[in-house]
């Protein structure tokens, strides 16, 4: 399913680390966290390592801080490096619609990223971004129906900046979908949620990615 860039830096995963707690959402774990009353909701769908990932619900806690009620669901089912759950996602944003979050947006990294793609296809959420994306095609991207930013990595195999400015192209093309594209220099695949703490350009470099989402 991945290949070694969509695997380097794994982190330590920790089922209690974050400020948020975890409950079923459509039958499926998530973390979540943020007020539930909020307006703004946001699907955040991981890379390979899953949803018990510190850095990953790190940056769910810091987007909650916007307002934002996030989820961070279990796609994996608790086997990370599977992909059991790739289609799980339709059902996740059903059941927050069902629950009244009407403004529903999703970011995806690395393999989440496709599954972000399928969504944004189908108008099912309001807004998208895809991190260090993989598996995205040029035929994805001209299908997207909504509003989204597109986060790439100048050192990636999986999106290479050829493969962004494609994507760029593409997005032009379709005056009606408002778009971002920025290639971040200096960083790799996976560099904006397997980033070292102690390393204060990687943390730096996340940091501005997650300011740019």
């Amino acid at each position: 399913m991945s290949g070694p860039e969509c695997c380097s830096n794994p982190p330590t995963l920790n089922p209690n680390c974050g400020a948020g707690h975890v409950e079923k959402l459509a039958g499926i774990d998530s973390y979540v966290t943020g007020s539930p009353d909020s307006k703004f909701t946001i699907i955040l769908i991981t890379d390979v390592f899953g949803y018990e990932a510190p850095n990953s619900r790190m940056l769910a806690d810091k987007v909650a801080t916007a307002g934002y009620y996030v989820v961070v669901p279990d796609f994996f089912y608790g086997d990370p490096f599977s992909d059991k759950g790739f289609e799980d996602d339709e059902r996740v944003t059903a059941e927050l619609r069902s629950r009244g979050y009407s403004a529903i947006e999703a970011a995806g990294f690395c393999w989440g990223a496709k599954a972000v793609v399928e969504l944004s296809k189908s108008s099912l959420i309001e807004a998208a971004v895809l991190l260090h994306p993989s598996f995205v095609t040029v035929a994805d991207i001209k299908g997207l129906k909504v509003p989204i930013s597109i986060l790439g990595a100048e050192i990636d195999k999986y999106s290479p900046p050829s493969l962004v400015k494609q994507f760029e192209v593409a997005l032009n093309a379709k005056p009606m979908v408002d778009a971002y594209v920025k290639i971040f220099p200096n960083v790799t695949h996976g560099w904006t949620i397997r980033y070292n703490l102690e390393d204060a350009e990687a943390v730096k470099s996340a940091e501005e990615a997650h300011r740019n989402m």
